[in-house]
């Protein structure tokens, strides 16, 4: 896992990493339920679709767009295994631990406050 300075300014330099944003909708989901809900759906998430050694579909299993989370997945590289690996040093083929997956749900919580600055 690596720490969340260097890793957001890592994403801050991937051309397709930084080209996500919440649209309006997004953004009124996340206004209208709140921070922590929209974070217990995050959890839900990263449980039931990245959590395992092997996830369902890896790779594709997250929508880009439907949900805040998913689009902070994207942005955040915590979509699948691959990126997880890649930018988080994660490995695959094996199932995420209890930190591992509070880590990602921090990494989360911490891009969707940048994406919703407060009005």
């Amino acid at each position: 896992m690596r720490d969340l300075d260097e890793l957001f300014a890592g994403l801050a330099k991937s051309r397709f990493r930084s080209q996500f944003r919440l649209n309006a909708k997004d953004r009124d989901y996340l206004r209208s339920k709140g921070l922590e809900t929209v974070l217990s759906h995050a959890r839900d998430f990263v449980e039931k679709r990245l959590a395992a050694a092997e996830p369902r579909n890896d790779g594709k299993q997250t929508p880009f767009r439907g949900h805040p989370v998913f689009v902070a997945q994207h942005a955040t590289a915590c979509c699948c295994r691959g990126c997880l690996e890649k930018w988080h040093k994660i490995p695959q083929g094996r199932a995420l631990c209890a930190e591992e997956q509070t880590y990602v749900c921090a990494v989360l919580e911490r891009w969707l406050r940048i994406a919703t600055p407060p009005d």
